[in-house]
């Protein structure tokens, strides 16, 4: 089982002077999820090397037993450092892609041309795609092959709006993933804020917030087993 986990390389919160970047949690949590399953994870983010880290999400409340699992893991954080670039991965190399969140991909991965076609080859190709907190926003402009959105009439969630507004980013970040998902046509729902929430429809899976990156790591794992 080979599977892509792509992350951001954009490190800018806005116009704040905040750093941003990928979500420890929802890389960690999935990785593992992956790697005991026994999966060959390749990293992969637009610029290669290592991406930027969301400093909060390093801090001791933000930290759980992956995450502690993840740093002190010398092989995981060499592969960290070492990204390939997404412009050469190809979907066919790898049986499913998992994208971590953060609010960086808000930024680079929703416009990045790259990331829009692999996503569109891995749907063409019959394989799932996940998505976890911010990172359902990345599919704002992939389509699927009859051309309309590919989130349209699909059931899908991601970040909403009220745990944008708890982390005082709602003015900052370029689009709200709840309202970026639900103008596109998706069927968005969510649970409790902050609560793990997950939704498969058909090939895609999307998670809710950091919690729901486990459970969507194991929903896709499910899938895999299901497609055989």
């Amino acid at each position: 089982m080979k599977v892509l986990m792509v992350l951001t390389s954009h490190d800018r919160l806005g116009d704040t002077g905040k750093k941003t970047g990928f979500w420890l949690e929802e890389l960690a949590a999935p990785y593992y999820a992956f790697k005991d399953a026994g999966a060959d994870i390749t990293l992969a983010s637009p610029a290669g090397g290592r991406p930027p880290l969301d400093p909060k999400s390093s801090e001791p409340d933000a930290q759980t037993d992956d995450t502690r699992r993840f740093e002190s893991d010398d092989a995981a954080m060499k592969q960290l450092g070492e990204t390939v670039k997404l412009a050469d991965v190809k979907a066919a190399d790898f049986d499913t892609v998992f994208y971590p969140g953060g609010h960086g991909p808000l930024w680079d991965l929703a416009e990045d041309k790259t990331s829009i076609a692999l996503i569109e080859s891995f749907i063409a190709a019959d394989k799932p795609v996940a998505l976890v907190c911010h990172a359902p926003g990345v599919l704002r402009h992939v389509k699927a092959q009859d051309d309309r959105p590919l989130v349209e009439g699909k059931r899908v969630t991601g970040f909403t709006n009220t745990e944008e507004e708890g982390v005082g980013l709602t003015d900052v970040v370029p689009f709200l993933v709840e309202e970026e998902l639900k103008a596109k046509g998706g069927n968005y729902s969510s649970g409790p804020d902050w609560g793990p929430y997950v939704l498969e429809d058909g090939l895609l899976i999307t998670g809710q917030n950091p919690a729901s990156s486990a459970p969507a790591a194991k929903a896709l794992l499910k899938a895999l087993e299901a497609a055989g």
